[in-house]
């Protein structure tokens, strides 16, 4: 006899509507299921929603940065190789329409706690508002860089000008024309926003750890027939990036680095350098991020062709140093424009703070423990994220025995497939921990992650199941493989958010699963074929 459930208020809810939101509520509801999307923001867009600092733009190629859906790109043109956040706003805001989005999403609902019910087999979820709604599957899309980094600065309250987080930027801009500005953090946003301050502002003075080893973009606007012909060969296109490493067109050779002449090696290097974007890493050798003999060689390169665009001699050592940090690769290179260039104005200054700390923030300044005081009138903070956990941590989840993630997950992260976790049945999060996640062009990987939970969805359906859940000893197994895999490559050698390395007390380990589109497709298929690895109910 079959036991009844109370009917739930959803079949599916999704919290999140970036990329992964949207996909599967599109794709979920057209398969009949009432879903529904809570979002924290006013409107759609993800993390470009909250991106406003300036310079803020995708670093993957417009035409693979989207969803492959046909309703979604046959009538929509991208006006630049690599796009700003207004014109992704504005992509988000065509997806809302075209998809019919917005009328299944609540916006400015924040969840602040989740669990599941093995009894009702129904996930209870609680928003800011009080409100409880309850629902058959549960699935978070939260991305992985929501939950802001402020490293603890003493006296940081007392300074009397404005200080911004690049995450938390004001929607109306930031005017600092004669104005003595700072950027603390040379990440991604770091890099961004010095290229547009340093344009700007009187004196800009940039507090650096580790140097970018960001790579040229290669920007490009777009003609009407460059857009017809990007439009004309889309199919072909999306079908191509899913099978390559990264969800990007370009792919590692099957030849390694010193099988090739120095001649060969460099002629690759200068045709990748100019084609711009991740080539330069992508289109490269198999074991450039095996091998730190190898890696070596394209780091002398990078270091080479980036000195020559720095004239100060003190700025060459702490942009492009000779002897590099950390392997190319293995920490999150940038794309910039112009970046080194600004760093050849006199109003544009580098603190080192290997060799300095910042002591404390005064009211008018920012003081370093060598005694010097940098007069400041505004700061940018650009240090980052709890990225890839801190965002699913931070939504109150509770297991089935009453355990917090953020409890569970202190001692190290556990999932299956990096889309499923013991003790949260009917839960299936995209874009998160041990996925293919930050070393993979995001829409690629989400549609691939979305397509398998919309197929596991049906599949319990159609098997009359309640629910399913991994087993402890598959993440067991998962983990293991994920950590024999990075293993094999430079990646742990640095100290890098895609090792959780960035965040203070925060466990140092493997995030992301470095073996590939193709092979976690793989794993993830043959796992569903028989729940292989779950326990059924």
């Amino acid at each position: 006899m079959t036991q009844s459930h109370p009917k739930p208020d959803y079949d599916v809810l999704i919290v999140g509507a970036g990329f992964s939101g949207i996909f599967l509520l599109y794709q979920l509801r057209k398969l009949g299921y009432k879903c529904k999307i809570y979002e924290t923001a006013p409107d759609l867009g993800g993390v470009w929603h909250w991106n406003t600092y300036p310079g803020a733009r995708v670093d993957t190629e417009s035409f693979i940065y989207q969803l492959s859906i046909p309703e979604a790109w046959k009538d929509w043109d991208w006006k630049e190789r690599f796009p700003s956040r207004d014109e992704l706003q504005a992509y988000f805001q065509h997806l809302g329409k075209v998809l019919d989005i917005k009328k299944d999403v609540e916006f400015e609902t924040r969840v602040v706690g989740a669990q599941f019910d093995r009894d009702s087999a129904l996930w209870k979820v609680k928003t800011e508002d009080g409100k409880i709604a309850t629902s058959r599957f549960f699935l978070p899309c939260v991305g992985t860089s929501t939950k802001r980094y402020v490293p603890d600065f003493p006296g940081l309250e007392t300074f009397q000008g404005d200080v911004y987080h690049s995450s938390a930027w004001p929607r109306e801009g930031v005017n600092v024309k004669g104005k003595k500005a700072a950027v603390i953090g040379t990440g991604s946003s770091g890099v961004q926003i010095i290229q547009e301050w340093a344009k700007e502002a009187d004196t800009l003075t940039v507090f650096q750890r580790t140097p970018n080893l960001a790579l040229p973009m290669g920007q490009e606007t777009y003609t009407a027939e460059d857009q017809a012909h990007i439009r004309s060969r889309y199919p072909q296109v999306f079908e191509d990036r899913a099978k390559t490493f990264s969800g990007n067109l370009e792919d590692f050779l099957p030849t390694k680095l010193f099988d090739a002449s120095p001649a060969e090696r460099e002629a690759l290097f200068e045709a990748n350098w100019k084609k711009g974007g991740f080539s330069f890493i992508l289109d490269n050798h198999s074991d450039i991020l095996l091998d730190e003999k190898a890696n070596r060689e394209l780091y002398n390169f990078w270091a080479k062709k980036t000195r020559q665009r720095i004239v100060d001699p003190r700025k060459k050592d702490l942009l492009a140093p000779l002897e590099p940090f950390h392997a190319l690769g293995a920490k999150r290179s940038s794309l910039e424009q112009d970046y080194f260039e600004q760093f050849n104005r006199l109003n544009v200054d580098i603190v080192n703070l290997r060799e300095v700390k910042i002591a404390e923030v005064q009211p008018t300044g920012i003081a370093t423990s060598d005694g010097n005081l940098y007069p400041v009138d505004v700061i940018a903070v650009a240090t980052g994220f709890d990225a890839v956990t801190g965002p699913i941590t931070n939504m109150g989840l509770i297991n089935t025995d009453g355990k917090p993630l953020v409890e569970e997950w202190k001692d190290g992260v556990h999932t299956y497939l990096g889309m499923t976790s013991h003790g949260y049945p009917n839960m299936f999060f995209i874009y998160g921990a041990h996925g293919p996640t930050a070393l993979s062009n995001g829409p690629v990987s989400i549609e691939l992650q979305g397509q398998w939970v919309i197929d596991a969805i049906q599949k319990i359906d159609k098997g009359g199941l309640s629910y399913v859940e991994p087993t402890a000893e598959a993440e067991q197994k998962w983990k293991e493989l994920v950590n024999q895999i990075t293993d094999m490559t430079l990646l742990p050698k640095v100290d890098s958010w895609y090792m959780g390395a960035n965040i203070p007390g925060k466990k140092r380990e493997h995030l992301n699963f470095p073996g590939g589109l193709a092979l976690y497709e793989q794993q993830c298929r043959q796992a569903l074929e028989a729940w292989e690895g779950f326990k059924t109910v």
